[in-house]
């Protein structure tokens, strides 16, 4: 019998080529035909060539820039509306994550913002647990949080 249930993939690491890994798969479902959201928290506006592709790919590939960009957060004692950002970034995550309406979800650079303290690790937690049993959820960014590590199906370690 074929497994459905979906896999969370944790690309983390120092090294170059998390999102391009990750965009890398949802093209690859786009391809097969499924609907794919991309959301991403710390680098800001897409590039062109990415918009651009989006939108020949659109609307099965969704690729949309949340937060407030590159920012520089003291994790100590991170400003205010940077976690505001990264809160309303998290709504609209959720809001996709439990839809039902995707095959692939993209949370690019979460593990920033959680490493950051600008997202709780226990209510990604959460939320990744009561994702459709067939959706797959990819979480990028440096310093991925151990419990994210212990969830995921996959890791992948960039050097």
């Amino acid at each position: 019998m074929k497994d459905e249930r979906g896999s969370i993939i944790v690309l983390t690491g120092n090294g170059k080529g998390k999102t391009t890994s990750a965009l890398g798969m949802a093209m690859r479902a786009v391809g097969h035909g499924f609907r794919v959201a991309v959301l991403q928290f710390i680098k800001g506006d897409w590039p062109y060539g990415e918009k651009a592709a989006a939108r020949r790919l659109a609307p099965e590939l969704e690729l949309m820039a949340l937060g407030r960009g590159f920012v520089h957060v003291d994790p100590e004692n991170p400003n205010p509306e940077d976690v505001k950002a990264a809160q309303e970034a998290w709504e609209t995550c959720k809001e996709k994550i439990l839809s039902g309406r995707y095959f692939m979800v993209v949370l690019d650079e979460i593990c920033n913002a959680i490493a950051y303290g600008l997202l709780d690790v226990d209510e990604v937690v959460e939320v990744l647990k009561k994702r459709p049993p067939e959706l797959h959820v990819v979480l990028t960014g440096r310093g991925a949080h151990p419990k994210l590590l212990e969830l995921a199906d996959l890791v992948t370690e960039m050097r």
